[in-house]
Order: structure tokens, then C-alpha cells, then sequence
């Protein structure tokens, strides 16, 4: 997938000069997020130096991706008929059983850095972007939102006032306490952290996969992938960024709540990944609607819209 995207945005001019990038994008170009943040950034951060590539929209890339791969992904109303179905993810040509479809991007929250959600600590109240891996990493996907239609230094940041934001659905007494009460940690010099990350990524949309409607089976589940970073081509098209840095953690956990304790344990000649997800096929699909298994808890209020895929499943998973 990433060599496809190269292909398509970094064509070997040496041999075909007609594919050379226009005289605008043909000049490496620093990030206009290292004029705005100032001394708040790194160093190497603010300097960053980003690629020039063919100036294709969003939707181009798209549309010459699925000309590379077979497929690509095209966001629009969700075929679900009630009324909070909202946008839909629909796979656009064809894909086999196994194949990945898409990445669940945004910002990667170890359980180190919890405290630095948004909206911490019902972080769930005003953002349905939000999935958690089984080893307690969450990705919120809410920053990334459509992404974007130009290769930049992106450090997830989101500037919206989760207090101020009306919630969806109905909201009862102990959900507007919490709101209240909501105070998430700032990100300290320290924390700051970003990425040279291409926003036009066709396959960056696995926050918009629904929860199958009642009488329905879900074509895709979500698969852990934690991808090396010592794939340094390649990491621009991997949607995602860890907050507080792409380093590992020493961690103590008491009771419900985790620590940090001390520096990095990355091991010499350990390799740093970064835990992303991705959607997978779970069977041979063309032009539909794609829908995940969203597995709520039975043991909690869940929406209306709401219908088990298997509840006794669901029963033996949060048992």
C-alpha cells in the first residue's frame, strides 16, 4: 500500500520527466507548523523538511490508488436506517477475504499518557472516535477527522473545548458531573511530539466503519498491527502519531490506574514500533458498505441503535 502511495505521489522523474511535480510543489518545503508553534516544539520538529509531491487533491490520489491496488475507500451516508447512522465507510472495487482496507488513524495513547485525553476522564462522553487495542493503547481518531489534502508535520492536535460540546444522544446526571469535573492534562514541552505525515491517505478512514444494523453480519474486524519504525520510507502513510513520543514505557499499574515508572525500557537493539489497527476483510467484498463489530460491553448503558452481533459472545468477552 505505501509503495503504491509513492508511486502515485514521488514518480521517478529520471525517466519520465512528464510526471515531474509542477514548479510550485517542486521544492522541499519547511512545515508551517514550525513558524506557528515557536520554542514550544523540538528542534528537529520545527525544522522538518517535507517532501515535495504532485499536487493531487485528496480525491485524486483516491482515485489513482484504486487504479494501483483495486480498491480504495469513499466516506458518504451510511445506508443504516436510523437516524444517528451519520456517515457511512464504503469500500469502492473489489478486495478479497484477508485484504486490509483501512487504518485507524490519529493520535496513540499509551496507558502512560491516559491523563492527556481529551475530556479525561469520561473520555467517551463527546467523542465517538475513540478504540482500544486489548493491550490498553488507545487511538483517537477524532484530530484526524477527514484528514487532509496536503503531506505535513501533524501532531494531532485538537483545539476543541470538549466541555463546551453538547454530547450526542441524551446525557443523564452522572454524564454532565463528569463533564464538570472533566480536566485532562496539558501537553508540557516535553510532551510535544509530531510527524511528517501525508493527510491524503485514501486507506485513512477506519474511524467511520459502522456498527452493522440489526439482521446484518460485519465484513471487516479490527486487527492489531504494530508497524517497525525502522521502516522510515514508509512511515509517512501510516496515519497515526504517539503522543508523548514513539518511545516504550516502564509502567506500574494499582488498581484501575497506571504509572509511569521511570525512563524508556527499550532494550538495546530493540526496534521501536508504532500499535496501530487496521480494518481486515473478513470476506471477498465489493462496492458495499463496510461494517465493523463494535462489541459494547453488556454490562453498560449502550445506544438504541444498538444490536448485538452475538451476545453470547459479547457475554464471554467482558466477563
Amino acid at each position: 500500500m505505501c509503495q503504491s502511495m509513492d508511486n502515485i505521489l514521488c514518480p521517478d522523474t529520471t525517466n519520465d520527466p512528464s510526471k515531474e511535480p509542477s514548479e510550485a510543489h517542486n521544492h522541499s518545503r519547511r512545515s508551517g507548523l514550525s513558524f506557528a508553534v515557536g520554542g514550544a516544539a523540538s528542534t528537529n520538529k520545527q525544522s522538518a523538511v517535507i517532501p515535495a509531491t504532485r499536487p493531487l487533491t485528496r480525491a485524486e490520489l483516491s482515485k489513482k490508488f484504486r487504479d494501483h491496488f483495486g480498491y480504495t475507500l469513499d466516506i458518504g451516508p451510511s445506508g443504516i436506517p436510523h437516524k444517528d447512522a451519520g456517515q457511512g465507510l464504503f469500500l469502492s472495487g473489489k478486495a478479497n477475504v484477508g485484504a486490509v482496507l483501512a487504518i485507524y488513524p490519529g493520535v496513540i495513547y499509551s496507558p502512560a499518557y491516559y491523563r492527556y485525553i481529551p475530556g479525561y476522564p469520561r473520555i467517551d462522553v463527546c467523542n465517538n472516535y475513540l478504540i482500544t487495542r486489548y493491550d490498553g493503547t488507545i487511538i483517537d481518531a477524532k484530530p484526524w477527522y477527514f484528514g487532509g489534502e496536503t503531506r505535513e508535520l501533524w501532531d494531532g492536535s485538537d483545539l476543541v473545548d470538549y466541555n463546551a460540546m453538547p454530547p450526542k444522544g441524551s446525557e443523564n446526571n452522572s454524564d454532565r458531573v463528569w463533564r464538570m469535573l472533566s480536566k485532562p492534562l496539558e501537553k508540557s514541552v516535553r510532551e510535544n511530539f509530531g510527524e511528517v505525515l501525508e493527510r491524503r491517505n485514501p486507506l485513512a478512514f477506519g474511524h467511520f466503519a459502522n456498527h452493522p444494523p440489526k439482521g446484518s453480519s460485519p465484513n471487516v474486524m479490527i486487527c492489531p498491527y504494530d508497524f517497525p519504525l525502522t521502516e522510515k520510507n514508509m512511515r509517512v502513510y501510516i496515519p497515526n502519531v504517539t503522543f508523548g513520543g514513539e518511545e516504550t514505557i516502564k509502567m506500574k499499574r494499582f488498581g484501575s490506574f497506571y504509572f509511569k515508572s521511570g525512563g524508556s525500557d527499550n532494550q538495546a537493539g530493540d526496534s521501536l514500533v508504532l500499535k496501530t489497527l487496521v480494518l481486515v476483510s473478513t470476506r471477498s467484498i465489493c462496492d458495499e458498505e463496510l461494517f465493523l463489530n463494535y462489541r459494547y460491553s453488556n454490562s453498560k448503558r449502550r445506544p438504541e441503535w444498538y444490536s448485538p452481533v452475538d451476545e453470547e459472545e459479547d457475554k464471554r468477552r467482558w466477563s
